[in-house]
């Protein structure tokens, strides 16, 4: 942020320098910045001229309002002599005007930075000196914790842990055993399961079987009837 503002600086007085080179440039000084004559031929006289400034209303808005804006504008609007750009002291003194209100703002705006940073800094610090003194007292509460109570029971913490860690391996082996028999049960239900299927499957072969026996019958004694009774009609 700094380096930026240090060459905008640099650019702008190197700027002003130069518009004072070409104000004072000898092939310049007939050329004035408010007052740039351009001839224009008068109607109804010949050889006769009037004089037209440059001082006119400027009708051009600048719409960029940033430093390089201002600065691109300032040079868009300004006539070049013999190499020089001829720039007016207005425009160059608003852009000056814009260059140090940012400098300004920047500086205030970097004051309150470092504020924040110190105020932060400050914080943090605090912050681990009450880190340091609960490390602090969480070792000295490890180093007089060496006993452990259970039940209202003082276990040492190697007893503490060999009665969990038997414990743990007395539930495992228990929930082994329960599994093992669950797997068993799970087996026996499947191959119920699966006698009962084949046979509903059974059942369900039987049961069509029979009924096309059924139909079958049933057709054969229709069949039956109508002869009987095509005898009795021609009987």
């Amino acid at each position: 942020m700094i380096q930026k503002l240090f060459l905008t600086t640099i650019i702008i007085v190197g700027m002003f320098i130069s518009a004072i080179q070409a104000q004072i440039t000898p092939n310049a000084q007939q050329v004035s910045v408010k007052n740039y004559q351009t001839p224009v031929k008068k109607l109804g006289t010949r050889g006769s001229y009037r004089v037209r400034t440059s001082a006119n209303i400027d009708t051009v808005k600048n719409t960029d309002f940033s430093l390089n804006g201002q600065y691109q504008f300032m040079l868009s609007r300004s006539k070049t002599v013999n190499g020089y750009k001829l720039i007016n002291p207005a425009r160059l003194a608003s852009v000056w005007k814009s260059v140090t209100d940012t400098l300004r703002k920047e500086g205030i705006a970097l004051a309150d930075t470092k504020a924040k940073l110190a105020e932060q800094t400050r914080t943090v610090g605090s912050l681990q000196t009450k880190v340091s003194e609960k490390e602090a007292a969480l070792n000295n509460s490890t180093v007089k914790a060496d006993e452990i109570s259970l039940l209202g029971f003082s276990f040492t913490k190697g007893n503490y842990h060999m009665i969990v860690w038997s414990i743990i391996t007395v539930l495992a082996i228990s929930l082994l055993a329960v599994i093992g028999r669950s797997s068993k049960n799970i087996q026996e239900a499947k191959h119920r399961t699966q006698l009962y299927d084949d046979v509903f499957n059974e059942y369900q072969a039987y049961k069509v079987k029979s009924n096309e026996q059924q139909r079958k019958l049933a057709r054969e004694l229709q069949d039956e009837r109508n002869i009987v009774e095509e005898l009795r009609g021609r009987g």
